[in-house]
């Protein structure tokens, strides 16, 4: 399968503490970092990029939305990465923490949007889900007759009788990943809006249950696919780009009664819909070889377009108005400020 194929790329990162010397000869090399759920497409790019230029291909490492940050942001120097790849925007904590660490021109750039699936295997049975339903299956503590408990549901049809008699067991992304945020905020924390059980916490609670019935499961979100597929009784979460290459596999749940279709999430009208980030370091424009031409070649319609590539695997492109905005604030080099993200 296609998105498979670029998993070759993630090897190349091996060669990324070698490289990190700073020398200008160690330089001629793009080096990448970040999400996931990005990866596929980021490397997609890269290998075009590198068949079709005279650069050679860059190194992408996928280390989750939140390893990119904070690798990103380490630091201006060229033993650090060039670009992060994100499956949220980046939080002003993570703006800061650059701009101290001499990082002062960051460019953002949107190239698509995701919707956050939950799905299962084609031979298990549909699952047809609200957030609360998910909520109530992972969270640590619980309202039970008016008071928080340990979680105690072991099946769905404990939490809803319209729910199969099925074990709860749920792959899903770790803390470090941008995909992980996203659902927390989209799914735990909405879901605990109107619940007075949690008092102050109610709309921010989200801690996840640690009992073995959550199961973070890396930043290779093919392996969650896998494991899916083996097990029925298994769920996973992770980008709508799997579900769509998987989709002969595994099937998506319908989240609060809308399925994860492209014009679903295009919309908004599916509830775990998300942009998709990355982010350049303005300073190594001018140091790393091939790196602009790198971001436009990302940005074209050849790319992120409504009949671009990255559709064919996945991407859910962005109104073409949008695109050409950010095209527009690529090309004029606009930098991120830390009010944009208040």
């Amino acid at each position: 399968m296609m998105i498979k194929r670029f998993w070759k790329t993630a090897f190349m990162a091996c060669a990324f503490a070698g490289l990190a010397t700073g020398s200008a000869e160690a330089r001629e090399q793009i080096r990448i970092v970040g999400s996931s759920t990005v990866f596929p497409f980021a490397s997609y790019v890269a290998e075009e990029f590198g068949k079709t230029t005279k650069f050679a291909t860059p190194v992408i490492e996928s280390t989750g939305s939140g390893g990119g940050h904070k690798l990103f942001g380490e630091g201006d120097g060229l033993a650090t990465p060039d670009i992060t790849n994100s499956s949220r925007r980046m939080k002003k904590s993570e703006f800061e923490r650059a701009q101290q660490n001499g990082v002062k021109t960051i460019h953002e750039a949107v190239i698509g949007y995701d919707g956050i699936v939950v799905a299962n295997a084609k031979a298990a049975p549909a699952l047809k889900l609200s957030r609360k339903d998910i909520f109530m299956a992972l969270a640590e503590e619980v309202p039970v007759k008016g008071q928080l408990v340990k979680n105690p549901y072991k099946m769905w049809n404990q939490i809803n009788p319209a729910l199969p008699k099925q074990k709860i067991l749920v792959y899903g992304p770790p803390t470090s990943s941008g995909t992980r945020d996203a659902f927390d905020e989209m799914v735990m924390e909405a879901a605990s809006k109107k619940m007075t059980e949690y008092g102050t916490a109610a709309g921010k609670y989200k801690k996840i249950r640690q009992d073995g019935v959550y199961v973070p499961s890396g930043e290779n979100d093919n392996l969650i696919v896998q494991r899916i597929v083996k097990d029925r009784n298994a769920v996973g979460v992770f980008g709508y780009s799997f579900l769509e290459e998987n989709a002969d596999r595994i099937k998506g749940a319908t989240v609060d009664g809308v399925a994860p279709l492209p014009a679903n999430i295009t919309t908004g009208k599916y509830p775990v819909s998300r942009d998709l980030f990355f982010y350049v370091k303005g300073s190594h424009l001018a140091q790393v070889k091939g790196l602009k031409e790198y971001v436009d070649l990302f940005l074209g319609e050849k790319m992120i377009g409504d009949y671009g590539y990255l559709k064919k695997i996945g991407l859910i492109p962005l109104p073409k108005a949008k695109r050409d905005a950010v095209r527009a604030s690529w090309t004029a080099k606009k930098v991120l400020s830390a009010a944009s993200l208040d």
